[in-house]
């Protein structure tokens, strides 16, 4: 028979989530600084849109390689050593992106970026902390803090380039991160991991000590489920990668905003953010059953990619960006949520580190089918291309769901 208790450390759990939910708030806001700061650094440096998105696909395999060691990490050495590890990691690239004088010495940048993984390693945090049947709501109000950030740093972010230059506002999310650093190590438990007691009396560990395991990997994705959701989250994100990765391009190019205009915006769609996945989907979904919301959130995604492709202004985009945020919001946090409750709590680290890959992995080939396809066919391939995908998917599931 199995017992499960709570983190060995004093702290309340009620505490260390809200310390998380402080350093969410902190990490979102540098992380969003330095968005601002690379497509207007990157131009006064002399770079093109195809290398821009060469910059942004090294980014993103960068982070693919790092997120299932990050995962690992977590689940061997606890969740203050995983969020001390990412912000460093973080604190340490906006530096050298702030040094950056050179195309080569910004994509050197992206180096440090294999361990920043912030989110996801809040996200053990919470799940280690909260009940499956709270879940999907808890991982939702990690969202709801990541969206405070992302107001504070867009808007901060355009008005420190724009007036301050690339550098100092670089300057600026790297002493961010070595703020939230701090923080965590003074109020974040070494281990925030239940004990799972056997009747033995033995504390239930990991399968393998080891940081990279394949066998490990193969044994997770050989859970029932958890396969063939990372193929449908991977499926379905990749046209709204698509369009997330040239959209810093599109800004300037298609809509003519200016660091400080852009800055609003993604501040405007911080605050949908926050409110989608702070409270809407949460409400959502203690009515109704997850796979019923994981089945609509991909209907919902496809019409807006319909909507997206047919839109002809500023104005139009950001009353698209209602339902959009809905359904992403709706999508991601049921499947995070699924895929946490499918293993144990031992392995709930790297599942998320897997869960990562899948982004990682969207984020490296997405500039490069988002510069072919907005150079050939214009903005509009993207919302197409979202439309027709999801509702593929949309049918495919909706065969397999039972009656």
């Amino acid at each position: 028979m199995e017992t499960m208790a709570g983190p060995k450390q004093d702290s309340k759990p009620g505490f260390v989530i809200l310390i998380a939910h402080i350093n969410m708030v902190i990490y979102s806001t540098c992380f969003w600084i330095q968005t601002g700061v690379m497509p207007y650094l990157s131009k006064r440096l002399g770079m093109d849109a195809i290398m821009f998105g060469n910059l942004q696909t090294t980014f993103a395999v960068i982070q693919l390689l790092g997120g299932p060691l990050f995962g690992r990490f977590g689940d061997l050495f606890g969740g203050r050593a995983a969020l001390s590890l990412a912000y460093f990691s973080s604190g340490f690239a906006y530096l050298l992106m702030g040094l950056s004088t050179s195309v080569p010495l910004l994509f050197l940048s992206r180096l440090p970026t294999v361990f920043m993984h912030g989110m996801q390693a809040a996200q053990m945090i919470v799940t280690d902390l909260s009940s499956e049947s709270e879940r999907a709501g808890a991982l939702g109000k990690l969202g709801l803090s990541y969206g405070i950030g992302m107001i504070i740093g867009s808007t901060t972010g355009g008005l420190l380039v724009s007036n301050y230059g690339e550098p100092f506002a670089a300057y600026t999310a790297a002493a961010g991160c070595v703020l939230n650093t701090i923080v965590v190590m003074k109020y974040i438990p070494a281990n925030t991991k239940p004990v799972i007691v056997t009747k033995e009396n033995k504390s239930e560990t990991a399968h393998s000590k080891s940081i990279f395991s394949v066998k490990e990997i193969l044994r997770l994705l050989s859970i029932p489920g958890a396969a063939s959701v990372l193929a449908i989250k991977t499926i379905t994100g990749l046209p709204m990668g698509v369009f997330q990765s040239m959209f810093s391009v599109v800004a300037m190019d298609y809509f003519k905003l200016q660091a400080e205009h852009n800055g609003y915006l993604m501040a405007y769609i911080g605050v949908l953010q926050m409110v989608m996945q702070g409270l809407v989907v949460g409400w959502l979904t203690q009515r109704i059953a997850e796979k019923v919301l994981f089945l609509w959130s991909v209907l919902l995604i496809s019409l807006v990619g319909l909507a997206t492709a047919l839109m002809t202004n500023i104005f139009q985009f950001c009353l698209i960006c209602i339902p959009m945020s809905l359904g992403i919001s709706a999508f991601y946090l049921i499947t995070n949520s699924i895929l946490t409750k499918i293993v144990p709590p031992t392995d709930t680290g790297a599942m998320l580190g897997l869960n990562m890959c899948v982004h990682s992995l969207i984020r490296s080939v997405s500039p490069t089918i988002g510069g072919f396809l907005f150079e050939l066919y214009g903005f509009s391939s993207f919302g197409y291309m979202q439309f027709l995908v999801n509702l593929l998917v949309f049918f495919y599931l909706l065969i397999r769901s039972p009656n």
